[in-house]
C-alpha cells in the first residue's frame, strides 16, 4: 500500500484513533491514582461509553492530586513548623498548638464587625484567602478598608480562587493594587501547568492579621455570609477567631497557596514565626490543611477516625452531604449500634443537584436509627462536627467528595472544654429551628423525581 493510500484511509479515522489513545492514557492514569472506587468507576464509564465527552472533560476536571505540589509543599510544612518549644507538636494529620484563645462567631453582623475591626487594627500585615469575594457593598466594604491599610503602609495580600471569583478583578478590587496591596488568583481555571487541575479549587478561607491572629471557618466575602445588619436572607454560617500559637500553622498555609499562586513571578514562601501563647489562652487546637498539596487525605481521615472512635453521639452539620461508602458506612455502623447520629442540613440547599445526590445517604441513614434533621429558616452553610462531647471542628469543608478529597480545605479541631462548650451550645441554637425528617419525607419519591435522585447519585463522585 503506497504512502498516500495509508494516509487517506487514515485520516477519517484520526481522530478515533488519537481519541482510543488517549482513552487508554488516561485509563492507565485512573487505574494508577489513589481513588475510590466510585470515583474511577464514573470516569471510566464516561471515558469508555462516551470518549468525545469523557476524554476532554478528564483533561480539565479529572486532576485529583498534583505530586509535584505535595512534595514541595510537604517540604516546606516540615521545616516551618517544626516546634521549638512545647506550644506546637505535630500530629499525623496536623498540627497541634496549645495555648490559644478563640472567640466564635455564630452571628453574621458579628462576624463582619470582627473582620472589619481586625483590619482597622492591623498594624503591620493582613493576608486574606477566600473563595468568593463578592461584588457587593460588603466585598466593596472590605476592599476599601484594605486599600485604606495599604496607603498607611500595612502589608496587604489578598488571595482569590480565579473560580470561585471569577471576573471580579474589577476597578474596586484594582484600586486596592493602586494603594500598593496585592493581589494573586489561585489556581487559572484553565491550568496548562496542571492538566486536569481545573477541578482542584482553593476553598479556604482565611485572615490573618499581624500574624498573630486569624479568621477561619465558612464565610466567603459577601453579603449572602455577613453583613453590617441583620438580614432574613442571609445564610446561617459558623467561624473562630483564633490567637496564639495555632496561628502559626495558619499562617504557613497562607504562605505555601500564595507562593504556588505567584510561582510564575518566583515567589518563595517565606518561613513563618512561632507564635507565642496568648495570655489567657487554654484552648488546644489541631489545624489541618487538606487536598491536592497534601499527602494522603489527613481531613477524610481524621473525620473517619473520630467517627469511628465515638463512643456516645456524632453530631455533623453541613450544607452538602454526599459521602464516600467508607465514611457512609463508618456512620451506619454507629447507628446502628447505638450511638447517637445527628445530620443537620439545609431543608434546601443552593445546589439542588446536591440535595437529590444526598437523599439515598440520608434514607440510608435514617432506616439504621440516625436523626435527620432539616434547617428551615434559611440557606444552612456552615460547617461543624461534634463528637461525644470531647472533640469538635469547624472550618471549610463540607461533608461532601469535594471537599473531602479535592478542594483546598482548611479546618481546626478542638480539644478544650470551654470551645466545646461553644460549639455546642451553637448547635443546639441551630436544633431549634430544625425539623426531624420523617420516614414519610425521605421515602416519599415521585416517579421523575426518584430517577432525578438516581441520576444524581451515579453522578455524585463527579461533583
Amino acid at each position: 500500500m503506497s504512502p498516500k493510500l495509508l494516509f487517506d484511509s487514515v485520516l477519517p479515522h484520526l481522530g478515533a484513533i488519537i481519541g482510543l489513545g488517549l482513552g487508554v492514557i488516561l485509563i492507565a492514569r485512573l487505574m494508577r491514582e489513589k481513588r475510590r472506587p466510585s470515583n474511577t468507576f464514573a470516569w471510566l464509564l464516561l471515558i469508555v461509553l462516551a470518549p468525545y465527552i469523557g476524554v476532554p472533560l478528564f483533561l480539565l476536571f479529572g486532576g485529583r492530586k498534583i505530586q509535584r505540589l505535595t512534595r514541595d509543599k510537604k517540604s516546606l510544612r516540615l521545616h516551618q513548623l517544626t516546634p521549638n518549644d512545647d506550644s506546637i507538636s505535630v500530629s499525623p494529620f496536623g498540627l497541634v498548638a496549645k495555648g490559644n484563645s478563640t472567640q466564635f462567631i455564630p452571628n453574621a453582623t458579628e462576624a463582619y464587625r470582627i473582620l472589619i475591626e481586625s483590619i482597622q487594627n492591623a498594624k503591620e500585615s493582613i493576608d486574606i484567602t477566600t473563595f468568593i469575594l463578592s461584588h457587593d457593598v460588603v466585598g466593596r466594604r472590605v476592599v476599601k478598608e484594605l486599600s485604606k491599610k495599604a496607603r498607611e503602609g500595612v502589608k496587604v495580600r489578598l488571595l482569590l480562587d480565579a473560580l470561585g471569583s471569577w471576573g471580579k478583578k474589577t476597578l474596586y478590587i484594582l484600586d486596592l493594587e493602586k494603594a500598593g496591596g496585592r493581589i494573586e488568583r489561585f489556581m487559572p481555571v484553565f491550568p496548562i501547568a496542571f492538566p486536569g487541575a481545573s477541578n482542584l479549587r482553593n476553598h479556604r478561607k482565611i485572615a490573618l492579621f499581624d500574624k498573630s491572629s486569624a479568621i477561619i471557618g465558612g464565610r466567603n466575602i459577601g453579603r449572602e455570609y455577613m453583613g453590617p445588619t441583620p438580614s432574613q436572607r442571609r445564610w446561617e454560617d459558623f467561624g473562630v477567631k483564633i490567637e496564639g500559637p495555632a496561628v502559626s500553622a495558619l499562617n504557613t498555609i497562607f504562605e505555601e497557596d500564595w507562593a504556588f499562586a505567584c510561582r510564575k513571578k518566583g515567589y518563595t514562601a517565606e518561613k513563618q514565626p512561632t507564635i507565642p501563647p496568648a495570655p489567657t489562652g487554654d484552648s488546644t487546637i489541631e489545624i489541618m490543611a487538606s487536598g491536592p498539596d497534601t499527602p494522603g487525605d489527613p481531613l477524610y481521615e481524621k473525620v473517619l477516625a473520630s467517627i469511628q472512635d465515638a463512643e456516645h453521639s456524632i453530631t455533623i452539620v453541613t450544607p452538602y452531604f454526599i459521602p464516600d461508602e467508607v465514611l457512609l458506612r463508618s456512620l451506619t455502623v454507629k447507628a446502628r449500634t447505638g450511638r447517637k447520629v445527628t445530620i443537620i442540613i439545609p431543608l434546601r440547599s443552593n445546589h439542588k443537584i446536591t440535595d437529590l445526590a444526598r437523599n439515598a445517604y440520608l434514607r440510608e441513614l435514617h432506616e439504621v436509627g440516625a436523626t435527620i434533621l432539616a434547617y428551615t429558616p434559611k440557606m444552612l452553610h456552615a460547617k461543624a462536627m461534634l463528637i461525644d462531647d470531647q472533640m469538635a471542628m469547624t472550618g471549610s469543608a463540607n461533608m461532601d467528595l469535594r471537599s473531602l478529597f479535592v478542594n483546598f480545605e482548611v479546618a481546626a479541631f478542638f480539644y478544650s472544654p470551654n470551645d466545646i462548650r461553644e460549639v455546642k451550645n451553637w448547635i443546639q441554637s441551630i436544633k431549634r429551628n430544625c425539623i426531624e425528617q420523617s420516614s414519610e419525607v425521605l421515602f416519599h419519591k415521585r416517579h421523575f423525581r426518584g430517577i432525578a435522585e438516581d441520576l444524581s447519585r451515579l453522578i455524585a463522585p463527579l461533583l
